[in-house]
């Protein structure tokens, strides 16, 4: 809130030198000040909503003739706010701090204007500026941090994007850090230099962090798993299926088909943050992969590609590790719980590949309406049950081929968490989802259709770190309408087979 000091009505406009903005902005404690509110009609709704919505605990007066249904509502939660229904006079600003003008009366307006400056009383008058004493700017909140937004009057629809910038770019977490600083300032004792030392030296780990065992060597972790995964399956491969042997020797062009596809959705995957499972399940299915197969394939691609963008994502610092603890264990019980079902069914491939296909029908929808932004939550519905959702996100990818930053990651930015460490800490989640689901597939399907796994594992390993890099680089929109339309073709076609498989 900024407040405009008191000038008289005949005021003459801005001299030369007073021109820019001359507002000084002050935070006002409604708290603990009389606050006056004339009108309570959609005017008065929206001046009381702003109020409230700042300082809960505002000791507020409403006078009105008429008071909507709307504003009764409102004010059954704020006990502390009184309604006196009867037409506004002087004696109303006895015993008043501050008033809020929210008449449809411009006449009715001034005459409040008038009466309250003779008070010696601040005003704001709804919709006139220049009547005010103080306007009411858009205002971006985190908790305890609160930023308030001025353009002097000139474009509230720019305040209005700003906010929208600010709200998004600000993590919520980091109210989180403000009171963590405001315990450790309550810790301070001393005088001012030996308080400036101990904050140096407890600030000093912002700079250079302590890590855990896992944080120090979560590279070598990553590298290791990746290469003992993908060794061990080589390696079996090698012994029990003699065309392998061949394969290296003359490369079937399927294996180009699905190094193009890796590496293309793999880049499409680290630019959005999701998608390369419903797109390489779409295209594994149109491509004649049993659904099983293609999520191995999909799954074991995912060990190498995700391993190196998590590890590029922690390398620019964008993991948070709080959310990975919760993530984490419940994913992997979901992926590996799906991926043990998908493969026992197998054997009916034929009918589960249609099912497989409406699923990624409605994620190719999904992809489309999360470009538009339908349906968004509100950014203040922080998602409480991460692990749950870890669970059925993990589940989902696994025993439909896809699906983890879809429903995942979209839900963690939905629910107000900050899109680059959640899109970090996604990543490197997967890894370890690949890594398990992975060994289930392959414990019970063996060494199938593995010139889709190769492609896919090569391609998608090329891609991951460009991927990475360029993630906050380039915009999404353009590529999840795209994706989102090739999808839904895509998986509208398998479906449509099927049925004219069954007519």
């Amino acid at each position: 809130m900024q407040v405009l000091p008191n000038q008289p009505d005949n005021a003459l406009p801005f001299s030369d030198e007073e021109k820019g903005n001359q507002l000084f902005p002050v935070f006002i404690k409604l708290n603990k000040l009389r606050t006056l509110l004339i009108g309570a009609g959609n005017i008065g709704l929206e001046k009381l909503t702003a109020i409230v919505n700042n300082s809960r605990q505002a000791k507020i007066t409403i006078v009105a003739e008429i008071v909507s249904p709307e504003v009764y509502a409102l004010i059954a939660d704020y006990p502390q706010i009184k309604v006196k229904q009867k037409s506004f006079d002087v004696s109303d600003l006895e015993n008043i701090d501050i008033v809020f003008a929210a008449t449809n009366n411009n006449i009715l307006n001034e005459e409040i204007r008038v009466v309250t400056h003779e008070k010696g009383l601040l005003i704001n008058v709804a919709d006139k500026p220049d009547l005010c004493d103080f306007y009411l700017g858009s205002i971006v909140q985190k908790g305890d941090l609160k930023i308030a937004i001025s353009t002097n009057g000139k474009s509230p629809t720019i305040a209005k994007r700003l906010k929208q910038i600010l709200n998004e770019g600000i993590p919520a977490e980091l109210d989180e850090t403000l009171q963590n600083m405001s315990a450790l300032r309550q810790t301070l004792n001393g005088d001012f230099s030996s308080k400036v030392k101990k904050l140096n030296k407890v600030t000093q780990n912002l700079i250079n962090p302590r890590k855990s065992f896992a944080e120090r060597n979560i590279k070598w972790l990553i590298w290791t798993a990746a290469i003992l995964l993908i060794g061990s399956i080589g390696l079996t491969l090698w012994n029990t299926e003699p065309e392998f042997q061949t394969f290296l020797l003359n490369i079937d062009p399927l294996f180009y088909w699905f190094l193009g596809a890796g590496f293309v959705f793999a880049l499409i995957d680290g630019a959005i943050g999701m998608s390369y499972g419903v797109t390489t399940a779409s295209f594994s299915l149109a491509m004649g992969l049993p659904p099983a197969s293609a999520s191995m394939a999909i799954h074991i691609s995912e060990v190498m590609s995700n391993g190196i963008a998590g590890w590029m994502h922690y390398r620019m610092g964008n993991v948070n590790w709080k959310l990975f603890k919760i993530l984490i264990i419940p994913a992997v019980i979901g992926a590996v719980l799906g991926a043990y079902i998908l493969s026992s069914l197998e054997h009916y491939s034929a009918y589960v590949k249609p099912v497989v296909a409406v699923y990624t029908l409605f994620l190719g929808g999904v992809i489309l309406m999360k470009a538009f932004n339908i349906k968004r939550k509100k950014a203040d519905q922080k998602i409480k049950k991460i692990g749950f959702l870890g669970f059925v996100g993990g589940f989902i990818d696994a025993a439909f081929g896809g699906g983890w930053g879809s429903i995942v990651l979209s839900s963690l930015i939905a629910g107000g968490r900050h899109p680059l460490f959640s899109l970090g800490t996604v990543k490197i989640s997967r890894f370890f989802i690949a890594t398990l689901s992975s060994l289930t597939f392959f414990t019970m399907l063996g060494g199938k259709h593995w010139e889709p796994v190769l492609g896919l594992i090569i391609g998608s390993a090329i891609a991951s770190p460009i991927a990475a890099r360029v993630s906050n680089k380039i915009s999404a929109k353009t590529i999840m309408v795209a994706v989102g339309i090739i999808v839904m073709i895509v998986s509208l076609r398998s479906v449509i087979l099927f049925i004219l498989k069954l007519i």
